[in-house]
């Protein structure tokens, strides 16, 4: 099926990074005796929680770097941490308006975000508002971080719904064109996977999303990415009228035509896009018919990737059929002329209506 998600990476980018640059402060568990010293994890979270709550600001930083740090490192702290009352003090700090301060929160929050049984209880903490207003107002690397946070979050099944619903879907559109490349490929995989339901491709949709994302194909921005959204609009009937309408069909046979000039998943998954478009609609044939899409997809066939063949194939055959279909239709008309059928007896226009009318 082209609408099954695909293994992409689960890690969003600013996550590759080993800490904030905006972080000045370096603490390691041998400057925290206290929390070196303590094994219960309850302890640990105690420390935290209370340099997350003070009121001096280089406590709540010293707290965020080194609960940044831990979660890094040790996946059984991210579900130890994932507290109520830690969240609590996180949720706070993402308001910040030390940029640092909002930095770190954000950052500690993607770690934590990493473990699956963590992504659901995060969302209902009320997190999603607060990653919303820092990726759009937030310094870039706040702003990179938040995007990191939504992708790690929508890869949720539970959470698409409610992040969709919470009003995250427009602000990653923009952030699409952010000037950094963690926040285009973390919103790009964002919406990738919130646009895996049915109710986020229509808001999607009616946001003008179709537009937006066909023309950063066209200008090649992140375009292996944008394509995979696109993939997934084209699912929905209100996707796929909304592409067709736009000369998606002819962007994409244009990418493929200019194949030398794009890279290897640009290519695979412009042809991923023309297989959905493909699949239950009558104005797809004539679309590519008139984009000459046969050829390039003759091409493809015989010079793509195995991914790429496979599709290029199956729509190359999806065309046929239909040509098929069309050319087996009964000539009624000429069934008509020959006597098989009776003119008069079959024929019911306004004249025979008319005529008959005075029956009644």
């Amino acid at each position: 099926s082209p609408y099954t998600p695909l293994p992409l990476s689960t890690r969003p980018a600013c996550f590759s990074a080993s800490g904030s640059s905006s972080s000045s402060t370096e603490i390691t568990l041998s400057e925290t005796p206290n929390l070196k010293s303590q094994s219960s994890s309850s302890l640990e979270e105690q420390e935290l929680v209370l340099k997350l709550k003070s009121s001096d600001i280089f406590e709540q930083e010293t707290g965020l770097v080194l609960l940044r740090k831990i979660t890094r490192t040790k996946e059984e702290a991210r579900v130890s941490l994932c507290s109520p009352r830690l969240l609590s003090a996180l949720r706070s700090l993402i308001t910040s308006r030390y940029s640092v301060v909002q930095t770190n929160a954000i950052a500690s929050l993607v770690n934590l975000s990493l473990e699956k049984s963590n992504k659901v209880v995060i969302v209902r903490s009320g997190f999603v508002p607060l990653l919303i207003d820092a990726l759009k107002a937030g310094s870039s690397e706040a702003q990179e971080h938040a995007a990191g946070a939504l992708f790690s979050l929508a890869l949720e099944d539970e959470n698409k719904m409610a992040i969709g619903v919470l009003g995250a879907l427009q602000p990653l559109l923009h952030a699409l064109r952010s000037e950094s490349e963690r926040t285009q490929h973390d919103s790009a995989l964002a919406l990738y996977h919130l646009s895996l339901i049915q109710s986020n491709r229509v808001k999607l949709v009616k946001l003008g999303a179709v537009l937006t994302l066909l023309s950063m194909v066209k200008s090649g921005d992140s375009a292996s990415r944008v394509l995979l959204v696109l993939c997934n609009l084209a699912a929905c009937p209100e996707g796929k009228s909304a592409m067709l309408d736009a000369n998606a069909v002819a962007i994409l046979v244009g990418m493929l035509r200019e194949s030398e000039l794009v890279c290897k998943a640009t290519r695979e998954n412009c042809v991923a896009a023309l297989f959905a478009l493909s699949h239950g609609s009558m104005r797809f044939k004539g679309l590519a018919k008139e984009a000459r899409a046969v050829e390039v997809l003759r091409d493809v066939e015989e010079r793509g990737s195995e991914r790429a063949k496979d599709k290029a194939k199956r729509i190359l055959q999806i065309m046929r059929d239909r040509k098929e279909d069309e050319d087996d239709e009964i000539d009624w008309e000429a069934a008509l002329e020959s006597g098989g059928l009776s003119r008069t007896r079959y024929r019911v226009g306004k004249d025979d209506f008319a005529a008959n009318s005075t029956d009644f």
